[in-house]
């Protein structure tokens, strides 16, 4: 599995799983009737922020990230990253390499922590990923996601230092 900075010519793969995973409400809190010109400005992020993508064997993208700042100014040495993974190729370690490669891109990048602020609860498939790459959650908010087949759900904040 190859990672690497996303490019202008990836958007059309990433968007095809972006709005699936979207659409279906479990795990962000975007607007599942989002424009693409928008879904795009929120993904495919601009310096200092990074977006990357997994890329199969075969040359195709099963998967992307970005990295970007948590906070601006004097917060702005903690990270904050989000995922997707298509949903045809799940747990084919797409989401691991894709986690691995971003926590040492943001140590390289000079980030001393990466935080998560809305990994939802009953994602147990993510929070299991980030607590085996070394996130704990420090805080649940309680039911602040509304998950079309569990109804209020809460939502972990996570945490990982990087030095």
């Amino acid at each position: 599995m190859l990672i690497r900075e996303a490019t202008a010519g990836d958007w059309p793969a990433i968007w095809a799983f972006f709005r699936q995973i979207v659409a279906a409400g479990e795990t962000y809190s975007y607007d599942p009737d989002m424009p693409e010109e928008r879904a795009r400005e929120i993904w495919m992020l601009a310096p200092p922020g990074r977006t990357f993508v997994a890329v199969d064997d075969s040359g195709v993208v099963v998967g992307s990230a970005k990295l970007n700042p948590n906070q601006g100014g004097p917060g702005a040495h903690v990270a904050s990253a989000s995922f997707m993974v298509d949903p045809d190729h799940a747990g084919q370690g797409a989401g691991r390499a894709l986690g691995e490669y971003v926590i040492e891109r943001a140590r390289s990048d000079g980030y001393r922590a990466i935080q998560f602020n809305a990994v939802v609860e009953t994602n147990t498939r993510a929070v299991r990923l980030w607590r085996s790459l070394g996130f704990e959650v420090l805080a649940t908010v309680p039911e602040a996601f509304h998950h079309p087949k569990h109804g209020y759900v809460g939502l972990h904040i996570m945490h990982r230092r990087l030095g």
